[in-house]
């Protein structure tokens, strides 16, 4: 059995830091793919690392994303599993220039960033269980990239650890980081059969022991609102103000359910998080989420009904609403293939971790993947406060991690 010596801690430590010193954060604006030149820094670097662990086929593609294959171990056809994490990161908070603070032993309080910020315990209740651990937050300016830098940091030293202990029984091993999994395009260019696996994992959870089963289903909606702009000394019976109507529209939503910061557990919400614009024309976008599928229809039909009503107050005023689909349910497919989280479980319980079985209130490329025929259930990597400046992660949960995937690889063999 396995012990936290099995996983060099120190180079773990060091490969994290490494990566999210590199910003990769993902540009909703762009219609490139990538839509970032960081993913592009972070996935040569992270070619080369593959290469000079021995990954003879490692492949930095066209699109960004890079793959490789740890070879099998025992002489004897068994499945190939798929690990997955994304390179880039949120841009919901800045993350160019990432100045990432090791705070070891951690001593259970609240913890001040150099910025003013502070982690506290009343909006991080999770710190309380955290005590001792070794945390890696930002200085308070960025956010720290643990979504999904833990990920991509274990599933390396994974591949380091089985290069160099190739008595370590397992089976082929693909290994594959894509790009722009937080806006939605994580598998834009994933293949299934360059995949050639029969399940898979993503790293991209919070804490210790967790292994989600199942996510949000999730459309993105764009509402635009189209006036008439005027000089405004000129503008009575003349100007249609785009602006002023999208204001009218948000604040006629529910704002006392259906939305983010009223919602939990398996309620879902209709979220308004960018808009853009002027008196001419205003782009509002939209997520809309939630663990029953067909709800997101009824979350559409809310927005279209609350456009016919805003446009009817402002003659002359046009509007629409698109609906893009997103990712389902994983949980749809991973009932069909139950193996994939029975074995999870099992590793935890022989490295004697209490784990559990989680629903997402968000998204994942493995979901995107389990709809397309891989079914990829998501594992915890220790990330907390995501897509926010008081992010962290712990190192010893990243550890935890990396002992987990090793013993579920080796549970593939057996």
């Amino acid at each position: 059995m396995m012990n936290s010596a099995d996983i060099n801690q120190q180079q773990l430590l060091d490969r994290f830091l490494q990566y999210v010193r590199i910003g990769t954060a993902a540009n909703p604006e762009s219609d490139d793919y990538p839509s970032s030149p960081g993913q592009l820094v972070l996935g040569k670097l992270l070619l080369n690392q593959l290469l000079n662990l021995g990954i003879a086929d490692a492949q930095h593609d066209e699109h960004g994303l890079v793959w490789g294959t740890v070879p099998s171990t025992v002489n004897r056809p068994v499945p190939t599993i798929l690990l997955n994490a994304h390179l880039d990161t949120s841009p919901e908070a800045p993350g160019d220039g990432c100045n990432p603070q090791v705070l070891e032993d951690y001593n259970g309080q609240e913890i001040r960033l150099l910025s003013g910020e502070v982690i506290d315990l009343e909006s991080t209740p999770e710190l309380a269980s955290l005590k001792g651990h070794t945390l890696i937050t930002t200085d308070g300016r960025t956010l720290l990239g643990g979504d999904d830098k833990a990920g991509i940091a274990t599933i390396m030293q994974c591949v380091q650890h089985w290069m160099e202990n190739p008595s370590i029984p397992h089976g082929p091993i693909r290994v594959l980081f894509t790009c722009d999994e937080e806006i939605g395009r994580g598998t834009k260019h994933f293949e299934l059969c360059k995949a050639n696996s029969l399940a898979g994992y993503t790293l991209d959870g919070g804490g210790a022991g967790c292994i989600d089963e199942e996510t949000f289903s999730a459309d993105g909606a764009t509402v635009t609102f189209r006036g008439r702009n005027t000089h405004p000394s000129v503008g009575k019976g003349k100007m249609i103000n785009a602006l002023r109507a999208a204001a009218k529209f948000i604040d006629m939503l529910p704002c006392d359910q259906l939305t983010p910061e009223t919602t939990s557990e398996r309620e879902g919400f209709v979220h308004p998080y960018t808009i853009h614009g002027g008196v001419s024309e205003v782009t509002i976008q939209f997520i809309l989420r939630d663990f029953d599928t067909s709800r997101l229809a009824e979350y559409a039909q809310l927005l279209r009904d609350t456009v016919d009503k805003v446009t009817s107050a402002f003659p002359g005023l046009t509007a629409d609403v698109a609906i893009c689909v997103q990712y389902r349910n994983m949980a749809d497919a991973l009932r069909k293939f139950p193996k994939a989280i029975d074995l999870a479980e099992q590793a935890y319980s022989d490295l004697r971790i209490t784990s559990r079985r989680d629903s997402i209130r968000g998204g994942t490329d493995g979901a995107l993947m389990s709809e397309m025929g891989l079914p990829t259930p998501n594992l915890s990597v220790g990330q907390y406060n995501i897509h926010s400046v008081r992010e962290f992660a712990s190192l010893n949960e990243m550890l935890i991690a990396a002992n987990h995937v090793v013993r579920l690889m080796e549970l593939w063999v057996q």
